[in-house]
């Protein structure tokens, strides 16, 4: 029985795919929402040292894509939300498995092709680590 469904948010439209999915599921499973945004605070860092300007920037960014996923949400689906910074796809794995969730929901790729090719794929990364069920949304 799933009782935790962890989607990884960004702001993509993959994204949005994957609240949609998500949301029919814990409708029909009783499942509580657990929506995650990730700062991709390495890729900002990258000969870099971060001023609070930066930082206050993108955990606002990250708030205002957590709130669009929380208003995708219909009333009586108990959802949460949260925000961390790393690398997405470690951070996703490690929420995943110290938050007991049963399923991850997410969107095939929410970066760009040249930068998915050249970067890899989060959404292939969390597949092939994860310990429990993925499903990727196109």
């Amino acid at each position: 029985m799933m009782k935790n469904i962890l989607v990884p948010v960004d702001g993509s439209e993959g994204a949005d795919r994957a609240i949609e999915k998500a949301v029919m599921l814990a409708e029909t499973c009783g499942a509580k929402l657990n929506f995650l945004y990730v700062a991709n605070i390495n890729q900002l860092a990258i000969n870099a040292v971060l001023s609070d300007a930066i930082l206050d920037s993108v955990t606002k960014a990250g708030n205002v894509i957590l709130d669009r996923a929380l208003e995708m949400v219909p009333a009586g689906v108990e959802k949460e939300s949260f925000s961390d910074t790393g690398s997405p796809a470690v951070v996703i794995l490690d929420f995943a498995e110290s938050n007991d969730i049963d399923l991850i929901v997410m969107g095939s790729r929410g970066l760009g092709v040249v930068k998915g090719v050249l970067l890899g794929s989060v959404s292939q990364y969390v597949v092939e680590q994860s310990k429990c069920p993925v499903l990727v949304v196109k």
